[in-house]
């Protein structure tokens, strides 16, 4: 997995159109005033939270984020995106760039369909902050933009989901054409389940023929760098749903034996019993953070027992009880 998120070089040519100084923002953001200088921008988990809460705060617009996504101009497109736009359907459009998202960042886009709705969400695996805003605003407008250039219609979600308290709604529903729901257990765009197999006219099989070899042969660069436990533990966070998983269930997603996989871990330092702590630690700061789910409901998801082993798991992470825990990111998130 990735540890950097890439940055693109038009974010500071688009905020000075917008009015937003990008010395204000980079200074308020704590990060250096060179930073755009590169030719290639990489930044952790915590300096995009850290640009993006500062785009927020600098900005007169509360809907900065809906904005800075408002880009249609084809020759802006980044290959993932243009690859996306190239595939048949706008669910097949999304499962491609969820793979190829590994390619620049350590997040997951998560699609569940359900048979009436297709729920989207985007997971921060190394966030210790909750998501900016309108770093979520935009995310969402993103999934739009590709769903209606790809379709070639002004389509709609059914609704969204946020888990912030009520802001700014009329302009979010006037921008995505659909009822918003404030303080909900999650953020997520919700579509119509037969959106997903709504066809492209933007489909373009010899274009994708000749995007997607090269974002493979990145994805597969990209994965010589990520180790053997990395990839057990996101093994790991994608089996955590309600159940505790075994070594065997993970070693055959991994295509390897049991003994091998425990060998392999060995080699490197680790166990399977550490990077299963390590999985499910990392997703339970994600559901404190960015859900009101209950403390029983997250240990159940976790693969606990019961919410007294999950909050005694919790004290031997951070030292101190998950609520507890929960409360003080909501004081940081409030101050």
């Amino acid at each position: 997995m990735s540890k950097h998120f890439r940055v693109s070089g038009r974010l500071p040519i688009k905020l000075e159109e917008l009015g937003v100084r990008v010395s204000a923002v980079l200074r308020r953001a704590g990060l250096p005033q060179e930073l755009f200088d590169q030719p290639r921008v990489l930044v952790t988990t915590e300096e995009l939270f850290a640009l993006w809460r500062a785009i927020g705060e600098v900005s007169s617009n509360p809907a900065v984020g809906l904005q800075l996504c408002a880009e249609t101009s084809p020759e802006h497109f980044d290959p993932i995106m243009l690859a996306a736009l190239s595939t048949q359907s706008f669910g097949e459009a999304m499962h491609q760039t969820a793979r190829y998202k590994q390619l620049s960042c350590p997040e997951e886009i998560i699609d569940e369909n359900d048979g009436e709705e297709w729920s989207i969400q985007f997971r921060w695996l190394l966030a210790n902050d909750v998501e900016p805003e309108v770093l979520t605003d935009l995310c969402f407008a993103w999934v739009l933009i590709i769903g209606r250039h790809g379709t070639g219609t002004r389509m709609s979600p059914l609704r969204l989901e946020f888990v912030r308290q009520r802001s700014y709604a009329k302009i979010i529903e006037r921008h995505f054409g659909c009822p918003i729901v404030f303080g909900a257990a999650r953020n997520a765009i919700v579509f119509r389940a037969s959106d997903a197999p709504r066809p492209f006219v933007t489909s373009n099989a010899e274009l994708l023929a000749m995007l997607a070899p090269q974002l493979d042969e990145e994805l597969k660069q990209h994965k010589g760098h990520e180790t053997f436990a990395d990839r057990v533990r996101s093994t790991i966070q994608k089996s955590l749903t309600g159940r505790r998983p075994r070594m065997q269930d993970v070693a055959r997603e991994l295509h390897l034996s049991s003994r091998t996989l425990q060998r392999r871990l060995q080699d490197n330092g680790n166990s399977f019993q550490q990077v299963l702590e390590e999985a499910r630690h990392q997703l339970a700061r994600h559901f404190l953070r960015n859900s009101v789910l209950e403390l029983n409901e997250a240990a159940y998801l976790l693969g606990y027992e019961d919410s007294s082993s999950f909050v005694r798991a919790f004290r031997t992470w951070e030292g101190i009880p998950p609520a507890h825990w929960r409360e003080n990111q909501r004081t940081k998130t409030a101050s």
